[in-house]
C-alpha cells in the first residue's frame, strides 16, 4: 500500500466535549499518521466540519449558504489538525477547491502529488467547493483523483452493521461487504452519492473504529478489526 486517503469525522476531533478540539485526541491520530509517513505510506486526509456547524438541521438558513459555512468548518478543522501534525515532526500542506488567501493553496492533482513527493501529509479541505455534496464525496473524489490505494473511513462505530449497534445489540458486523450491497441496503457507509463514484470507479473503502487502540495503524499495517468495503 502506498497512498492512503483517511477520513476523520469532526465529531471525533472533538473527544467527550462533542464539539471544537479535544487536543489528546487530535495528538493521538497524530503520532499514528506519523508512523505511517515515516514508513513511506503517503498520506491524504480529510476532515468533516460537524464538530463546527450543522447546518442543515435549521430552517432558516438557505441550504447553499448552510453548506458554504459548513466548507469553512473543515478549512478551521484542517489548519488546527496540521498544526498538530506539524508539532509531532511531519509536513503538511492544506488544500481547497476555492481560493482562501494565504491559508491554503488551491487543489490541482499536480500539486498534490508534488506534496507527496516530498514527503507531506497532505490536506483536501472544503469538500468539493460545491453546495449539495457532502465531505463523504469529497474525500470520494479526491482518493479518485490522486489515486489513492484505498479510503480509510475513521468513524465512531468500529464497521460496517446491518442495524444500527447503538440501537440494537443484535446488530451483525460485516467482516466484509461489497459496494452493491452497500448501495442496495442502504447501509450508510457514505452518502449514496459517494457510494456510486467510489462504485463507479472502483475505489475501496475500509471502516473501522477511531477510538480503538493505535487502530489507524493497524488497519494498514495487517491488525484490521473493521469492514472492508470492496468494489
Amino acid at each position: 500500500m502506498k497512498r492512503i486517503m483517511l477520513k476523520l469525522s469532526g465529531e471525533a476531533l472533538a473527544g467527550e466535549k462533542k464539539t471544537g478540539f479535544d487536543e489528546e485526541t487530535v495528538r493521538g491520530v497524530a503520532l499514528q499518521v506519523k508512523q505511517l509517513v515515516d514508513d513511506g505510506i503517503e498520506t491524504g486526509i480529510v476532515i468533516g466540519g460537524g464538530n463546527f456547524w450543522r447546518g442543515r438541521s435549521s430552517e432558516n438558513i438557505d441550504r447553499t449558504k448552510a453548506d458554504q459555512i459548513g466548507m469553512l468548518a473543515t478549512v478551521m478543522n484542517c489548519i488546527y489538525v496540521s498544526e498538530i501534525f506539524r508539532s509531532v515532526g511531519m509536513m503538511t500542506n492544506i488544500l481547497t477547491p476555492f481560493e482562501c488567501g494565504s491559508f491554503t493553496k488551491l487543489f490541482s492533482k499536480d500539486r498534490a502529488n508534488k506534496y507527496f513527493a516530498h514527503g507531506q501529509v497532505v490536506f483536501f479541505a472544503g469538500g468539493t467547493g460545491h453546495p449539495y455534496f457532502s465531505t463523504d464525496t469529497g474525500v470520494v473524489l479526491r482518493a479518485i483523483e490522486v489515486e489513492a490505494d484505498v479510503i480509510l473511513l475513521a468513524k465512531a462505530v468500529d464497521g460496517v452493521y446491518d442495524d444500527d449497534p447503538r440501537k440494537n445489540p443484535a446488530a451483525r458486523k460485516y467482516g466484509e461487504v461489497t459496494i452493491e450491497e452497500v448501495i442496495e441496503k442502504n447501509l450508510q457507509v457514505v452518502d449514496m452519492t459517494a457510494s456510486i463514484l467510489a462504485r463507479d470507479n472502483k475505489m475501496p473503502m475500509w471502516v473501522f473504529g477511531l477510538n480503538e487502540e493505535n487502530s489507524i495503524v493497524n488497519t494498514v499495517k495487517g491488525g484490521f478489526n473493521g469492514t472492508k468495503v470492496v468494489v
